[in-house]
């Protein structure tokens, strides 16, 4: 029997497209109200994904996106370190 394993799909927030969770990045608010990347994807929280596109990215931070989804503020760092992120990960090594 040929047993293939599933892969976790997810939904980006700012494109809608749907993606394998490793191809997104977390972002999560914690109960304090904190919000944060998450490259584990494992805190709790409530959580929001974002695709691993500079575009997203962007997307997300001129229509307050994240905001919404996660009910809290974002700041401007969290964005800088989203596209940060992006960058060192489309660096060849």
């Amino acid at each position: 029997m040929n047993s293939r394993k599933k892969i976790p799909m997810r939904k980006c927030v700012a494109t809608g497209e749907m993606r394998p969770k490793k191809e997104l990045i977390r972002v999560v608010r914690s109960k304090e109200g904190e919000v944060s990347i998450d490259p584990t994807g494992k805190k709790s929280g409530r959580g929001a994904y974002l695709s691993k596109e500079k575009e997203a990215v962007l997307l997300a931070k001129k229509k307050g996106i994240l905001s919404k989804h996660l009910e809290a503020d974002v700041e401007e760092s969290i964005y800088d370190e989203l596209l940060d992120l992006i960058e060192k990960e489309k660096r060849p090594i």
